[in-house]
């Protein structure tokens, strides 16, 4: 813990001497004009020696995920949201900006650049620093890089960590995403009509569960988060929407644990005349 408090404060300093110098830690002035998975789509089937005579530059951003210096030479691994692409920075084209690079630049840190790409003698496609700007200053540091972050309850309560370091978190996510709106096409293309009802109710009803309870000031009057919205769907079956559905939160005031929570994404669906 000690150590960390240690890097925490040599970050801060660092934060500290960059606004001194009047650069801000946190530009929103940052243009990208490709992903890196954008650059791996245009290029990736492009050999060593053809990149060579490709006269375009890229410009990507992303955390610094891992960084090799070598002397007047280094490689910096970013990701962004479709994943990680090398940069190669070097003191013979950065000049003095490469001395800035090594004092300044701490993984996790966030990296803009620009350049052109190239294959690396491994034939890692790789883009070659023209310029570049550090354009997030990290305070804390990532897990450790070889055990990453194990402990299961760092990884629930700081899942914008575990998100960081573990691409299969990642990639549920993804496809969570993907299946909602799997759901929410396959109902739509049929009729159904999405709807969004009250979260907060004067009673509870539609689930035997017990309810949160909350209180509304300017009514004077207690109200209950959602267990469920059947009663208001069916409400507006009754005002003639034949086919209905939501995807949406509700609350149950019960136990927790990972296959449960009070808190929960839930779809509902009503349709009149169904056999």
């Amino acid at each position: 813990m000690e150590e960390v408090n240690e890097i925490i404060a040599q970050r801060i300093r660092k934060k500290q001497e960059l606004e001194e110098m009047g650069l801000n830690p946190y530009p929103n002035d940052v243009r990208v004009t490709h992903t890196t998975g954008e650059v791996r789509e245009k290029f990736g089937a492009i050999d060593a020696e053809k990149l060579q005579t490709v006269d375009e530059e890229v410009a990507v951003a992303g955390r610094v995920m891992a960084i090799r210096k070598f002397g007047k030479a280094s490689f910096v691994v970013i990701q962004d949201r479709d994943g990680r692409l090398q940069v190669f920075l070097q003191k013979s084209t950065l000049g003095e900006k490469y001395e800035f690079f090594k004092k300044y630049l701490d993984i996790g840190d966030f990296l803009w650049c620009r350049g052109r790409v190239f294959r690396t003698k491994t034939g890692e496609l790789t883009v070659d620093a023209s310029d570049f700007r550090l354009i997030v200053k990290s305070l804390r540091p990532l897990p450790e890089k070889w055990h990453g972050l194990t402990d299961v309850e760092t990884r629930y309560r700081q899942r914008y960590v575990d998100l960081i370091v573990n691409e299969d978190v990642r990639e549920r996510f993804r496809k969570r995403t993907e299946i909602i709106s799997f759901i929410r096409n396959f109902l739509t293309s049929r009729g159904f009509l999405e709807v969004e009802t009250p979260m907060m109710h004067p009673i509870p009803g539609g689930a035997a569960a017990r309810p949160f309870i909350t209180h509304h000031n300017a009514l004077d009057m207690d109200l209950y988060l959602r267990i469920a919205p059947e009663l208001y769907l069916k409400r507006l079956l009754v005002g003639g929407f034949e086919r209905v559905f939501e995807i949406n939160r509700n609350f149950r005031n019960e136990g927790i644990s990972t296959q449960h929570n009070p808190e929960f994404t839930m779809l509902e669906f009503y349709q009149a005349y169904a056999t």
